[in-house]
């Protein structure tokens, strides 16, 4: 397999910090979606670009990544884990497999816990395994095809399921044990998940901001018309009750949190650089003080 040099698949330096990941991963997720993007190849970069946000927007996964990456692999060389990298499962026990994920192999050996088990049969008793879903599958529910060990299951997610919630199988592992699945959502190109709220940043034209404006808004559930009040500014958060993941077990559902962004356009021709400057001549605003 091939070495992954994450921060070149994502365009980012190894320095880069949370934000800087995040604007780079949705940039391009939207560029490469699968739904809208008619470039070829757009599928493979869709998951490429995935799988390196998956590692690098984790700080453990990130740490033991840049602690292989520091002895000098370079992209597309030939790979193997070296004896002394043990591994990543970041729960103290080691997965079978990452069902649904989509995830490369070089992901696998590194995060997954294949290649690290030895040889020989498991021992008999429960196995475990990740589940990877999409956050829409996570909040309608619905059912989910997986391959294990050449054999084909299809596996009910409940509406509302929670990141690390597992679902179990009985009689569907090695030895005649339960396979239990650990619930992961796969990174999302508009969405983040706090808890069972649901994390959007809806950009803005200046225009907007200034003076209101009623702005369609994406959620899981579909879209929503939001109500943007006069005077808001890039970090503005409104909520939209009850648009997070589904309520389960007592709780109730969560809320979509939108933050604002603010966007300003480039003064291109002539005229848009003259409407810039009666702007400033307009306010008396400074944004450096106070």
């Amino acid at each position: 397999m091939e070495f992954k040099d994450y921060y070149q698949t994502l365009g980012v330096e190894p320095t880069a910090g949370e934000a800087e990941l995040k604007t780079a991963y949705r940039r391009l997720a939207r560029k490469y979606h699968p739904d809208v993007s008619k470039e070829p190849g757009a599928e493979e970069r869709f998951k490429a670009i995935s799988e390196a946000y998956e590692v690098l927007r984790d700080p453990e996964k990130r740490a033991a990544y840049d602690q292989l990456r520091a002895r000098g692999y370079r992209p597309g060389e030939e790979f193997r884990p070296p004896p002394d990298f043990g591994g990543f499962d970041g729960q103290g026990f080691r997965f079978e497999g990452d069902f649904g994920s989509g995830f490369s192999d070089f992901f696998e050996s590194l995060f997954g816990g294949r290649g690290f088990r030895g040889r020989g049969p498991a021992p008999p008793g429960d196995t475990r395994a990740k589940l990877a879903i999409p956050l829409e599958l996570a909040h309608a529910g619905g059912r989910q095809r997986i391959e294990v060990d050449g054999r084909t299951l299809d596996v009910t997610v409940p509406a509302g399921i929670g990141q690390g919630q597992v679902i179990r199988l009985a009689g569907q592992g090695r030895g005649g044990g339960s396979l239990l699945l650990e619930v992961h959502y796969r990174p999302h190109a508009d969405f983040e998940v706090d808890g069972r709220n649901i994390l959007y940043t809806l950009p803005l034209a200046p225009w907007e901001a200034a003076l209101g404006a009623t702005v369609s808004v994406p959620t899981l559930g579909g879209p929503v018309d939001l109500k943007v009040p006069p005077g808001s500014d890039t970090g503005r958060k409104l909520r939209l009750r009850g648009r997070g993941l589904p309520g389960r077990a007592g709780q109730p559902a969560g809320d979509q949190i939108v933050e604002l962004e603010v966007h300003v356009p480039s003064a291109r021709s002539e005229e848009q650089k003259a409407l810039y400057r009666r702007m400033a001549e307009a306010f008396s605003f400074d944004p450096r003080k106070g």
